[in-house]
């Protein structure tokens, strides 16, 4: 039985934070979902965010799909990854208030996979690493309409995904940042 989907919310530095969370009754570990560009109609509803929640729910997570700024019922205004960094990083506070001291997975679409470039550097920092990062659609590099983005570096073990035709993030962008740090990337033709 799937587990219902509740909508909260959270307080964040600037405002409301709108989050869905999922959870099976005893979770494995929490899932930190971010949808793509919200100033390009990103929401915690996109079918890509949807589909990541949806996987880690089924593999025992207890997954929280927040909102950025400025995005249905989420206070504040888009920050360029700052602000939404730090947000992230409370919903996380939070969830482990919720759920307890479970290992971490992050996950994120496009400009939310780079949003969780810079949660997990955070973690890292204090302390606290990720246990899993699934990146799809990474946003890096010259994005057209949205700006340059310099993605951190990640786990070695983290699974990026691509598409070969994907016309918002190109190719060359996420292979010039993932060769350096020998990074893997999927490939969907």
């Amino acid at each position: 039985m799937r587990p219902v989907e509740q909508s909260v919310q959270l307080l964040g530095p600037v405002g409301l934070i709108e989050t869905l969370i999922e959870s099976p009754a005893e979770p494995r570990g929490i899932a930190l979902v971010c949808h793509p560009h919200p100033l390009f109609g990103g929401n915690n509803q996109n079918k890509v965010a949807h589909t990541l929640a949806s996987t880690f729910v089924r593999l025992g997570y207890a997954v929280v799909r927040p909102n950025f700024r400025g995005v249905g019922g989420s206070e504040g205004q888009h920050d360029g990854g700052n602000g939404e960094t730090e947000d992230m990083l409370i919903v996380l506070d939070e969830a482990r208030r919720i759920f307890g001291e479970l290992p971490v997975v992050l996950a994120g679409f496009s400009f939310g996979a780079y949003v969780q470039t810079r949660v997990a550097e955070a973690m890292s920092r204090s302390g606290q690493p990720v246990q899993r990062m699934v990146l799809v659609g990474m946003a890096t590099g010259h994005v057209d309409g949205a700006g340059q983005y310099t993605a951190h570096t990640v786990p070695k073990d983290t699974l990026i995904i691509h598409g070969s035709a994907d016309t918002t993030v190109p190719m060359d962008n996420v292979l010039a940042w993932a060769e350096p740090f020998d990074l893997p990337v999927t490939v969907i033709p």
